[in-house]
């Protein structure tokens, strides 16, 4: 069996007579050369017996070779180790998962659209008659869906940047209709047309009783007989007394 410690004996004994040699040169002159590793070299005739020298040890102990070709090694298999753990530990580590897409919100609407607004547009223009405007259009809007101011006409008196409303009626170039005249002293005044604010005008008669007047003639019709006001909440024979010289039917 080969035994690795009577080898290793054998080439250190070789080692140890080669140096004895090489020391035992008479030359007075001793030049020393160092080698790249840093370790001194031989003079040049025995550089022969440190090349074989090393190869010895080379071959025979493989952890006796020079420092510079061991570092050399350590150095590479540091690197090739720490490649291969950079490398398992990229692989190992878990992938990112991306973040779910989130849903978006969407406002819910809640306001319906406001309605148009229908207007009744008379007067000077083209075509007089319904017109319908959006929310927040203004007199001079309905005047213009009627077809705008006839030629020669001045809408004098007309506020047109005015905000219109639903139902409302617009004249254009037209006299507001006169207002109700009052009755004079010795006129009585017609039980059956007169106004809310006409009642209330007549001795005694507040603004509930002429309501009251009024809601009694829309829901039983016209009076026919001015007796009929004893009906009325408030009006008793003294006061019917005075009635008969204001009202007539």
């Amino acid at each position: 069996m080969f035994d690795h410690r009577t080898t290793s004996e054998t080439s250190r004994t070789r080692l140890e007579a080669l140096a004895a040699k090489a020391s035992a040169d008479p030359s007075p002159k001793t030049v020393v050369f160092t080698s790249s590793d840093g370790v001194a070299d031989p003079p040049p005739r025995f550089r022969w017996a440190r090349r074989k020298a090393d190869r010895l040890v080379e071959r025979w102990l493989p952890d006796a070779a020079p420092p510079r070709k061991r570092r050399a090694l350590y150095a590479s298999v540091a690197a090739t180790t720490g490649l291969a753990v950079l490398v398992a530990v990229w692989w190992q580590a878990p992938t990112p998962e991306a973040p779910p897409d989130l849903p978006v919100a969407v406002a819910a609407v809640t306001s319906n659209p406001p309605a148009p607004l229908v207007v009744n547009v008379v007067g000077e223009v083209p075509t007089p008659g319904l017109v319908t405007v959006p929310s927040g259009a203004r007199v001079a809007d309905a005047i213009t869906a009627a077809g705008g101011v006839n030629p020669g006409i001045r809408p004098l008196g007309v506020n047109l940047a005015r905000k219109v409303v639903d139902g409302e009626q617009v004249s254009v170039g037209t006299a507001p209709p006169p207002a109700a005249a009052e009755p004079s002293p010795d006129e009585k005044l017609d039980l059956n047309t007169a106004t809310k604010d006409q009642l209330d005008g007549l001795p005694g008669v507040g603004p509930v009783t002429a309501q009251r007047i009024l809601d009694r003639r829309t829901k039983r019709g016209p009076f026919t007989s001015l007796d009929q006001l004893r009906e009325i909440e408030g009006i008793g024979d003294n006061r019917l007394v005075k009635l008969r010289e204001l009202v007539r039917l």
